[in-house]
């Protein structure tokens, strides 16, 4: 793996973990009334569909790895271009029933 591939999966995982790490322990309720936890976990979901996306550009094949790849980078396009129909739900959801496949896929790359 090239230094600038190996470096965009770092971030990616970074990410990951970071939203991990904010939502430990936080239920659905408390994310959604509080702003600066979201705040947070958005910005983190945008680092983590950018390093993947940027990914996906230097080499398609290998972000084929990664379940749901194309919606995770379409998610950080919602986040960063349609602030405005962001649905806290919906990020709840992806917290709570996707990011914990996706670290293990992050993970098992960096082997």
């Amino acid at each position: 793996m090239d230094e600038r591939r190996a470096k965009l999966l770092v971030d990616a995982q970074a990410a990951a973990e970071a939203i991990a790490r904010f939502t430990s322990g936080v239920d659905g309720a408390r994310f959604r009334v509080d702003d600066l936890l979201r705040s947070a976990v958005e910005r983190q979901f945008e680092i983590l569909g950018e390093a993947l996306n940027r990914l996906r550009r230097a080499d398609p094949g290998w972000v084929a790895g990664i379940s749901e790849v194309e919606k995770i980078i379409g998610f950080r396009n919602v986040l960063a271009h349609g602030y405005d129909v962001v649905d806290d739900a919906i990020t709840w959801d992806v917290i709570q029933r996707k990011l914990p496949l996706l670290l293990s896929e992050l993970r098992g790359m960096r082997r």
